[in-house]
């Protein structure tokens, strides 16, 4: 009986299979199997949460139609930023921002890649910040912070912060050449050997131009820049680059207004033409990002720096040496090293998301700083000669707290610790011979982010932070306040409410315990007092259409001014504003037509003396036609007489009073210019 139940189950199960192959042959036979095409990833990017409604991160297509060759022009993007050259091209630009003239950078810190551009204890002032070791085409977006809200930054960091961030790599390569007034002329390389798990990218340029004075300023710039960046794991990443950039360049300095207005000079003359100088920078920056965990990740940076500048300027004329000129010389020679780590963990404490992250910041740098008196260029007589080493300690703690919906909390703290360590080799007048001083503070930061509702965030900001004194005066006089306090509060909106718009306004003020005015000619410092500034900035952007964007700021600084005496904060920018009008057609035709404006201003404690306003105007175009590129902006379209940097001081010229004149000396601004070029893609 068994037996008989499993034939027929055989038979059954036979019976089946040959149904089933029956059923197969009778169906046509699918082709054979061909692999499955693997379609390129899409990425979905989202603007990334800012902490503050004056925060900004400014892409790279937002600054690509900007005029060739000038890295710090970015910069005028940033509302109220304003950017002044007065010296050849090739030293730092003067920055204007939130009621501060920052002079060369005491103010303002700027980054690239985290590597600080600010340099210590400077020959030419405190936080001295040249940009132009940086090609503009290697940067991919610019970070902007103002306010002292956020405990990553430190020194210099009291109107705000500058990030540069740089590209991996370039998806075509690119060969370029321009040209243009002024015998303005400039070449550039960019090249990305690899695309893939190791990224590289090679950037060269070369400059120069004569600029639009009587005497050449023979401006020459090299710069050139490496990059590589590889997965050394799937969560670990390293990316190294190196650059080297050296300049030289005359210039025609600062002109009395009175030598222009009784015919002595043209506006484009000198009364000194052999002020001028040569600088060089060699960069090495490393970056190290691992993601621990799905909760985790450490991040470490370090950098190295080798700088060299020799700048000669001429102030006053014949002031101080009736016979030969007060021309100086300032000289710096150094190497700037540092580290900065991080370790971010994320959480979620009673349900809350919680990012916390610890950090520790070290920096060095070591000028070697001369001032010296100097008749054309020939060194006659040193007045200062120091050896610094100047160090900081940082460690900070940050947390990112969201206790409520719609409810987001930044805030931190900060210390600093720095050891000024300084040898004088030339008597002067107050020796300190060699000398050790140690100043610390702690700093606080807080941001509350509220929203959004209909798509709008209401922010409020509060941190204390500082600018640290040169390294000169603190050794000089100990009892000088080496890291005044800057206290700062904001309070603003950022909006995306209607539609194809983006709309912030913002309140803010800062106080600031001591305001430190660099004294160039003697190397020294002057502490000028507690001082308060506030004011509003307010902006937006519109795209009507696909290839038509609307852009426009403006700001209002409502008080710059000494809390003690009332005095104005001279050169202070009140008002600021930028329009701009870009146009992408789908046929490869660009264009933007920009307008820019600097409100007058006192130049004076007294506000007895004005620097005046000026409104430019500035159009590019450029054309893409499948690898061809052309291009060609107009600078000053209006030609206007404007004057770009202002000061006022005494002077003498020969045969005045041997007091001499206080006036208002200013380098003038470009007139209308052109510069346009071709570039090939492959």
């Amino acid at each position: 009986m068994i037996v008989r139940i499993r034939r027929r189950h055989a038979a059954a199960v036979l019976c089946a299979l040959l149904w089933s192959a029956s059923a197969w042959a009778q169906e046509p036979q699918a082709p054979p199997t061909e692999p499955i095409p693997v379609l390129p990833p899409i990425r979905v990017t989202a603007p990334p949460p800012v902490s503050s409604s004056s925060e900004q991160i400014i892409p790279g297509r937002d600054f690509e139609l900007r005029p060739q060759g000038r890295p710090a022009d970015i910069l005028r993007l940033v509302p109220g930023l304003i950017i002044n050259q007065h010296q050849g091209g090739g030293k730092a630009e003067q920055y204007l921002i939130r009621g501060f003239d920052a002079d060369h950078g005491t103010d303002l810190a700027i980054f690239v890649d985290g590597l600080p551009v600010n340099l210590r204890s400077h020959a030419h002032g405190q936080g001295y910040a040249d940009l132009h070791f940086l090609i503009p085409e290697t940067v991919k977006a610019v970070d902007v912070l103002k306010g002292p809200y956020f405990p990553e930054y430190g020194d210099f960091d009291t109107a705000g912060a500058v990030v540069f961030l740089t590209r991996d790599y370039v998806e075509e390569n690119t060969l370029e050449v321009a040209g243009g007034s002024f015998n303005t002329q400039r070449y550039l390389a960019l090249l990305s050997p690899t695309r893939d798990a190791l990224k590289t990218f090679i950037a060269v340029e070369g400059y120069r131009s004569d600029g639009p004075f009587e005497h050449p300023n023979g401006y020459v710039r090299f710069n050139i820049f490496a990059k590589a960046t590889a997965s050394l794991a799937q969560d670990m990443t390293l990316s190294v680059w190196a650059s080297h950039y050296r300049a030289e360049w005359h210039g025609s300095g600062q002109l009395p207004s009175r030598a222009i207005r009784a015919g002595l000079i043209d506006r484009f003359g000198a009364i000194d033409p052999s002020e001028g100088g040569v600088t060089q920078r060699t960069n090495l920056n490393i970056d190290y990002a691992w993601r621990v965990g799905a909760a985790q990740r450490l991040t470490a940076h370090a950098y190295a720096s080798y700088y060299v500048l020799s700048l000669f300027n001429d102030f006053t004329f014949f002031l101080k040496d009736p016979e030969h000129g007060d021309m100086i010389n300032q000289r710096d020679r150094r190497i700037v090293a540092g580290f900065d780590t991080q370790y971010e963990i994320k959480s979620l404490p009673l349900g809350m998301p919680l990012t916390s992250t610890a950090g520790f910041q070290y920096r060095i740098d070591t000028p070697h700083i001369e001032l010296a008196n100097a008749i054309q260029r020939h060194q006659v007589a040193r007045v200062q000669d120091v050896s610094i080493v100047e160090q900081s300690y940082s460690p900070f703690v940050k947390f990112e707290l969201v206790p409520l919906d719609k409810v987001r909390l930044v805030t931190g703290a900060r210390g600093d610790i720095f050891l000024f360590h300084g040898t004088e080799h030339v008597d002067t007048s107050e020796p300190f011979q060699t000398r050790e001083v140690t100043k610390a503070r702690p700093n606080v930061k807080a941001n509350l982010i509220l929203g959004p509702w209909l798509d709008t965030e209401f922010f409020a900001n509060f941190g204390t932070g500082f600018h640290s004194n040169d390294a000169r005066a603190v050794l000089a006089n100990t009892r000088l306040e080496a890291l005044p306090t800057a206290r700062g509060y904001e309070f603003g909106v950022r909006s995306r409410a209607l539609p194809r718009t983006e709309l912030f306004a913002t309140y803010w003020f800062l106080d600031l315990s001591s305001e430190l005015v660099f004294v160039g000619d003697d190397g020294t410092t002057e502490a000028r007092g507690a001082t308060h500034r506030d004011g509003v900035e307010v902006g937006i952007k519109i795209r009507p259409l696909d290839w038509l964007t609307l852009t426009g700021d403006f700001t209002y600084t409502r008080k710059a001014e000494f809390v003690d005496t009332g005095a104005a904060i001279p050169l202070a920018p009140i008002w600021t504003a930028r329009a701009d009008v870009t146009v992408r057609l789908p046929w490869g035709l660009s264009s933007s037509l920009e307008m820019r404006y600097l409100g007058d201003r006192f130049a004076d404690e007294d506000r007895h003396v004005t620097a005046r306003g000026y409104t430019l105007l500035n159009w590019t175009g450029r054309y893409h036609y499948r690898n061809l590129e052309t291009f060609l902006s107009v600078e000053n379209l209006a030609d206007v007489h404007w004057r770009e940097a202002q000061f006022s001081f005494t002077s003498r010229l020969p045969g005045e009073p041997a007091g001499g004149v206080n006036d208002v000396h200013f380098t003038p601004g470009a007139p209308r210019s052109f510069l346009g070029g071709i570039a090939v893609h492959f």
